[in-house]
């Protein structure tokens, strides 16, 4: 193989390489790529950006697919030193559309209709809990 042919095959595979690495960058999965129909009915951000940001997300699900739901959480936006909620509940069931800061974030008479809880904390370490009522 001469020193030309060389070059060229070098510049394919590197060229092949960006290609592979673009493909798979864009090609991610995400939400809509997931099966348990989510759906966000209500969120909470708080308006001060001199404390700790606080999400909170009411999230509905056709399908308790336990896996899914933390894939989900993982997804949400965090901010470093923030909390970020998300609070999972069946589709057809009692589901609260207002939410509020601090340790109850909506009404305790849904308690009883949330399926599961996403959490993570201002030091990124995440907690997923099925029926943490």
């Amino acid at each position: 193989m001469n020193r030309k042919s060389l070059v060229y095959f070098l510049v394919a595979g590197i060229l092949l390489l960006i290609f592979f690495m673009i493909k798979d960058v864009f090609d991610q999965p995400g939400i809509e790529d997931m099966k348990a129909g989510f759906k966000e009915v209500a969120k909470y951000r708080n308006a001060n950006n001199t404390g700790p940001v606080q999400r909170i997300y009411v999230v509905t699900v056709k399908d308790s697919a336990w896996k899914e739901m933390e894939d989900y959480g993982n997804l949400m936006p965090h901010t470093k030193y923030g909390n970020t909620k998300v609070y999972f509940f069946m589709q057809n069931g009692n589901v609260p559309n207002t939410l509020q800061p601090g340790e109850v974030n909506f009404d305790p008479t849904f308690n009883k209709s949330c399926i599961a809880l996403y959490e993570k904390s201002a030091m990124s370490q995440t907690a997923f809990n099925k029926y943490p009522y």
